[in-house]
């Protein structure tokens, strides 16, 4: 299909939010190239963002992975992750007793960050729940898939309590053809199984694009058309940032993959303003 070059595309707008894995990096690493596209936008004065669904990590270790890799303009405060919406909602509705979570230890930062004792699925004890009062989906690493998800999945059916979704990516590409699941996909099947409603953190829902906007706005002045909204997943990414009022940039160096960008876009009716092949410039 016809693709457009991203310089073109950019210099139209005031502010750029990007998603991350497929756009910026992807299994290998930072995508080759990407460093002389933020070179390009800090010269054009065009300010950027990076909305990631990875609550893997805190936004200051994310931001470091970028720095090391030759981009030292992404500092934390560009980044913003749906790890930070579940912390604040954290901070807000938990008050006391221990937050379990399904992740790494280091993706439990968020919680902890919230004033709040943690507890990892992989050390719960099924007969020793009276205290907890949250379930935390943080990350796809960090437990054992089988033994894990089951605990889980009786921990839930033993005691009612709030569970939250801090990335809602069901997939992520681990080569340029192939994916795994992702921990949004995971707690989809435990709702399946247990016939619940988690709250959920992250594209393509609302909330995101509202965080980021207005983050955005504390620097410039800007309406919702003044920014363009980058990503490599249709179902994510550019149905949020089109439901948001945003132009969107679907990229195939990502999720959605060059021969099949036409008749993803054809079946999901999600229409992205732009298609490019990367934003990486060389």
């Amino acid at each position: 299909m016809k693709t457009s070059d991203f310089r073109s595309i950019v210099t139209n707008y005031k502010a750029v939010f990007f998603d991350a894995f497929g756009v910026l990096k992807n299994h290998k690493g930072i995508i080759p190239g990407i460093e002389n596209t933020f070179d390009f936008l800090d010269e054009k004065g065009i300010d950027y963002y990076v909305l990631t669904n990875d609550a893997s990590r805190s936004p200051a270790d994310l931001a470091r992975q970028y720095q090391i890799n030759g981009i030292p303009s992404l500092t934390t405060d560009k980044i913003i992750s749906s790890g930070m919406l579940a912390h604040d909602w954290l901070k807000l509705k938990i008050k006391k007793g221990r937050v379990a979570y399904l992740g790494t230890e280091q993706s439990a930062h968020y919680i902890e960050k919230a004033g709040l004792e943690t507890l990892s699925i992989n050390k719960l004890r099924l007969d020793e729940v009276d205290d907890i009062k949250c379930l935390v989906f943080l990350d796809d690493e960090g437990f054992d898939w089988n033994n894990d998800i089951n605990k889980v999945i009786n921990l839930l059916r033993k005691k009612n309590m709030s569970v939250i979704v801090a990335n809602t990516d069901i997939n992520y590409p681990v080569n340029r053809t192939d994916i795994a699941i992702a921990i949004g996909g995971i707690s989809d099947m435990v709702e399946d199984i247990l016939g619940r409603h988690f709250i959920r953190f992250g594209k393509p829902d609302a909330q995101m694009f509202m965080f980021a906007y207005e983050k955005a706005c504390e620097k410039q002045p800007l309406n919702r058309d003044d920014i363009l909204m980058v990503g490599d997943t249709l179902l994510t990414d550019i149905i949020g940032g089109n439901k948001f009022g945003m132009d969107t940039v679907l990229v195939l160096s990502g999720n959605t993959l060059p021969d099949n960008a036409k008749m993803k876009i054809r079946s999901t009716g999600i229409i992205p303003t732009y298609v490019c092949d990367t934003v990486a410039s060389f």
